[in-house]
Order: structure tokens, then sequence, then C-alpha cells
């Protein structure tokens, strides 16, 4: 993999993000405030054991997205603003306080917090599950972020490798990514089931094309989506979820996402 000429102007060192990842968290929580990383510095944070792929893969940071409770808004915002970060009104405004972006004066560094729900192609409410996790989002959503991309990139696919790699399928957030919520949050929605299904297919496919993993690595990947992509498929699912899989893919089943920067 290569990287292009404009990922490594953008890019900043990895351990200087999770040094300010680090600082942000702490003091947050010192505020009874669960603020947590989602993305891939958070794929990076959970995935210790796959340190090496990481560099094997060339991945580049370019700023840190975050989660939070839309009641601790006001509190966050404070806290950035003393750190020396400077928030974006306009997005504040625009989207009604769902979403919030501030950029610090000085270290260059840009921070993407969305509150209450991570709000993509697909909804995925994160409400009552921030505290379930630290300093990232839980698992079962970490991954969720990722399979619900409509358009899922080459880095999004090797997230969610690095995360079936790293942990095991369980029905509980205990360092394990929690395949009964993905599959509850899948049977309540076609359209993030549809999404979800196809993206594991894709990452089963491009795994046997990467160089960068052998073969426990490959098999591992390869056991690991046929098992998520099941539970998802016998997870009961709801009158909502079999009414619009009638419909199925002849209308449109997701929302298309507009980049903010």
């Amino acid at each position: 993999m290569t990287l292009r000429p404009d990922q490594r102007a953008n890019a900043i060192d990895r351990s200087v993000l999770e040094g300010e990842i680090a600082r942000i968290v702490d003091g947050l929580d010192g505020e009874h405030v669960p603020l947590r990383v989602l993305g891939s510095l958070g794929v990076s944070i959970h995935c210790p054991a796959s340190a090496p792929l990481l560099l094997a893969f060339e991945r580049t940071y370019a700023d840190i997205d975050f989660a939070g409770y839309r009641r601790q808004s006001s509190v966050v915002g404070s806290y950035l603003s003393a750190l020396g970060y400077v928030a974006d009104q306009e997005v504040a405004i625009t989207s009604e306080g769902r979403r919030g972006l501030w950029d610090h004066r000085s270290n260059g560094i840009h921070l993407d917090v969305f509150f209450d729900q991570l709000d993509f192609c697909h909804q995925i409410p994160l409400n009552g599950r921030l505290e379930a996790d630290r300093p990232t989002i839980p698992l079962a959503e970490l991954v969720l972020s990722k399979l619900q991309i409509v358009e899922i990139n080459e880095k999004d696919v090797i997230d969610v490798i690095l995360l079936l790699l790293d942990h095991d399928l369980a029905d509980s957030d205990d360092d394990a990514i929690d395949a009964r919520r993905i599959a509850r949050m899948c049977a309540a929605d076609w359209g993030l089931w549809r999404t979800s299904t196809r993206n594991l297919e894709k990452v089963q496919a491009l795994a046997s094309t990467y160089p960068q993993l052998d073969a426990p690595h490959r098999e591992k990947v390869e056991s690991q989506t046929a098992a998520l992509a099941a539970r998802l498929d016998q997870e009961p699912k709801s009158l909502q979820w079999r009414t619009r899989a009638r419909i199925g893919e002849r209308v449109k089943w997701w929302t298309d996402v507009d980049e903010v920067r």
C-alpha cells in the first residue's frame, strides 16, 4: 500500500494523537463525562496485538473522532475550549447540536464529536453505551461504525480486519465484540443489516488478497466474518425489518453522507 502525497501531508504522528486522546478522555472522566474515541484511532488503540500490522499497512491519522452525550455537550465544549480548541459554530447550529467540530490554535489537531448517535449511512445509537468501554466506544459499535459504510473503502476494510483479529465474538462487551448487540441492531433495521452483511462479504474476500496477512490471519478473518454473518442472519427480525425486506434493494436503503470538511 503506497501513501498518496496528500495523506502524508495531512498525517499527524499517531503517538501525538493518542496522547491527546488520553489527555481529553482523562480530563473529562474527572468531570464524570464519558467522551470516547472512534474511527481508525479507536481501532488502533483497541488492537494492541495487531500493532505490527498497523505498520505493515502504513496507516496514517489526521484527526480524532469522538462520541459523547448531547446532554453533556456544554461541558465538553467548555473543557475543549480551555485546552485551546476553537469550535465551529456553524456546524453546531446546522447539526442542531448533534455534532461538533473543534480545531486547536497551535497543535493543528482537528476534533469531530458526535453526540448520542453515529449518524452516517445508517444510525447507530449510543445512549447508555459510552460507559461500557474506555477510551473507545464499545467494540460492537466500533465494528458497526465500519460495517455501516455503503461505499466502504480499503482503510475501513483493514480496520474491520484488525478488530476481528484482535477480538473474539461474544454476547458481552468484556474485551470482545458483542455479536448479540450487533445482531439485534441489524434485526431492527433492514438497511443496516443489508449494508453490514454486504461488507462482511467484502472483508472476507479482500482479506485473502493482502500480503501483510499470513495464513493464520486469513483463516481467522474468514472464520470471524462467517460467524458474525451467520449470527446476523439467525437473529429474529422485527416486523419493521420484515416489511422493509419485501421492498429490498429496489429502493435506496441508506443515507448519503456529506462530509462537513
